[in-house]
């Protein structure tokens, strides 16, 4: 049976597919073809990868040492494994204190759960940027957390948190919290509660139901919430700057300081063409738990 055409498929999957390849894929191709030339003291600040000679022979130029500088020197290591650490730990609390979040709005009214959600969803209305300065009032030496605690007596000197690992989770949970809880609850909305039911005529503890049968039918919710917090975490940027301290190197600060510090647009072509090869996994189990979720 011959497929027709139908054009206004092709309308509707157009502007998305000229977006990506606009913002994606030609940004993609020019710093993945910058990743292999050489620094040079010029504008723009690198050699010629691809030219053509005189005689109109096309010549490459292609240089693998900005690879072989990620792989020898230990800065870099140090900070893809600091930005793994820090999302992964990241990740895992904000589904700590995500799921139990979202199983209770799942759980209250219907009539209640708009305005739960609308709590959740209320710092997505205000600037990212203004949401981590006003965490940098709280925790700071002199801020509202601080001056509390030692007007209630509880402390005798300020709590050094800024500038720290604390202050960078602190700031990731707290910006990243509802990207967890979202598609948490819309998997846990949907669950039959006819199902627990059935669990519990048979014999089962509510702990052992929960474990049984909410726990697993969840997990497509808690992958993507946890793909949500652990990709942008891992290239987190504004936060360890207005946050962390100089040991809290991330991969965002590296890419920062190489292109408008250091100037060398190779190596930091180098180094973000390596952290997306970093989250191409990530982000395809991502996608095929949203796909799975969509079809649920």
């Amino acid at each position: 049976m011959k497929s027709t055409w139908r054009p206004g498929r092709w309308l509707i999957i157009l502007p998305p597919l000229l977006f990506l390849l606009v913002f994606f894929l030609i940004p993609f191709a020019f710093a993945f073809k910058i990743s292999f030339a050489e620094a040079a003291p010029r504008v723009p600040p690198f050699t010629d990868v691809i030219s053509f000679t005189r005689d109109h022979h096309l010549q490459l130029s292609v240089s693998l040492g900005n690879y072989r500088y990620l792989l020898t020197d230990e800065v870099y290591a140090m900070a893809y494994l600091y930005s793994l650490r820090t999302a992964f730990f990241s990740t895992l609390i904000c589904l700590l204190l995500g799921y139990p979040m979202a199983y209770a709005i799942a759980r209250s009214p219907r009539s209640r759960q708009g305005l739960l959600l609308l709590i959740i969803m209320l710092p997505f209305w205000t600037s990212f940027l203004l949401r981590v300065y006003a965490l940098e009032g709280i925790i700071r030496d002199n801020g509202f957390l601080n001056t509390a605690l030692l007007h209630l007596g509880l402390i005798h000197h300020p709590l050094r948190i800024m500038r720290t690992s604390l202050a960078v989770y602190l700031g990731i949970i707290y910006s990243y919290l509802p990207f967890m809880v979202l598609p948490l609850f819309a998997t846990l909305e949907k669950l039959d509660p006819t199902l627990l039911e059935a669990a519990a005529d048979l014999g089962s503890t509510p702990r052992r139901a929960f474990l049984d049968v909410t726990l697993p039918l969840s997990l497509p919710g808690v992958i993507a919430g946890s793909m949500l917090v652990f990709i942008p975490a891992v290239g987190e940027f504004v936060i360890p700057s207005l946050l962390g301290g100089p040991n809290q190197l991330m991969i965002g600060r590296v890419l920062w300081d190489e292109f408008f510090g250091n100037h060398d647009w190779p190596v930091a072509s180098a180094v973000a063409i390596a952290f997306l090869l970093l989250l191409v996994g990530p982000i395809a189990i991502y996608q095929y738990y949203s796909v799975r979720q969509l079809d649920t």
